[in-house]
């Protein structure tokens, strides 16, 4: 089998797609930490439904109340494990990322896990659709004294 084969070059418009979608990641990650809800408006859909981290369920305009109001302030907002899927005309973006902050006056601080879907419109432009975030909950199993996540296996003993 041929090296072209075994290893195919991403299609250049599919790289690209993806590069935009992670650029407005990292712009939506900035418009949430300075409060800026003219961006946020901008990149967010009409119809756009979003299930926070504590379930609640917001359209566009409660979810720009909830930063106007400063009722959701973030102060840190660290991104890693990025995954951009491309679907047709849709991105479907998962990550998980670190927070602190505050939600209705009560301090946020954790790891989550979020999936937030853009669809690209006729226009040219991305527009944030959908967004559901989960916290991270390590289980706590102990091994020799020490916390482990519960999806990764305990250390075997090798003798017989």
């Amino acid at each position: 089998m041929s090296q072209a084969l075994a290893n195919p070059t991403p299609h250049p418009k599919k790289h690209d797609a993806k590069q935009q979608v992670e650029d407005l990641e990292e712009q939506w990650r900035i418009a949430q930490l300075a409060g800026d809800t003219t961006t946020m408006d901008k990149m967010m859909s009409d119809d756009y439904v979003g299930i926070s981290m504590t379930g609640e369920v917001d359209t566009k305009a409660q979810q720009l109340r909830r930063v106007t109001d400063r009722r959701l302030m973030l102060t840190k907002l660290e991104l890693s494990d990025m995954k951009v899927k491309l679907v047709g005309a849709v991105a479907i973006v998962t990550s998980r990322a670190e927070v602190e902050g505050t939600n209705d006056g009560k301090p946020v601080k954790g790891m989550f896990r979020y999936t937030r879907i853009y669809q690209h419109l006729p226009s040219g432009e991305w527009k944030i659709t959908s967004f559901e975030a989960t916290r991270e909950h390590r289980h706590r199993n102990e091994i020799d004294g020490k916390a482990q996540d519960a999806n990764v296996s305990p250390p075997t003993d090798q003798t017989e």
